[in-house]
């Protein structure tokens, strides 16, 4: 229960940023070696990312499923431009550890990979947290108590709408 903040709470979000989700999913558990590979990739893009905050990413979280075993990471980027200078530079971690996959497992199925790119305007988004610790969308940006203006969902948005 370290760090919960009792009551709700929503994120005050003032500019556009990208939301981001990877996964894995494990085809053939069997084939640890590989699997265990594509996963073990992971930590080090994590690590770096959270050491080197002007890279862009603002914060992340990762999910997982117990069978089929899959994981998901949502993250959340100042911009599709950080996100994609970050895949794409041969200096930082996803760019040889995407490389090995694709020696890997391009003729593997094995293990799956997958991403999905979201950008949101701060128009265009809200959310709500009771009882949590700061979390997702708002551990990112700014998490702030819930107030008369922002009680329900529509005025969440309506504020958001009118900034």
């Amino acid at each position: 229960m370290n760090n919960v903040f009792p009551g709700r709470y929503t994120a005050n979000v003032s500019e556009p940023l990208v939301v981001f989700l990877i996964g894995m999913r494990v085809n053939r558990f069997q084939s640890v070696r590989k699997w265990v590979s594509v996963a073990k990739a992971m930590g080090p893009m994590v690590t770096t990312l959270s050491a080197h905050p002007e890279k862009g990413m603002l914060g992340a979280r990762t999910f997982f499923r117990a069978w089929p075993l899959e994981t998901c990471m949502v993250s959340y980027w100042r911009s599709f431009e950080d996100l994609t200078r970050f895949a794409c530079s041969k200096d930082d971690s996803h760019w040889q550890a995407w490389q090995q996959f694709m020696r890997d497992m391009n003729s593997d199925d094995s293990v799956g990979i997958w991403h999905e790119t979201y950008k949101i305007d701060p128009t265009d988004c809200e959310c709500i947290y009771g009882n949590m610790p700061a979390s997702g969308l708002a551990a990112a940006t700014n998490h702030v108590p819930i107030s008369e203006k922002t009680r329900s969902a529509a005025k969440r948005m309506a504020m958001t709408a009118r900034g």
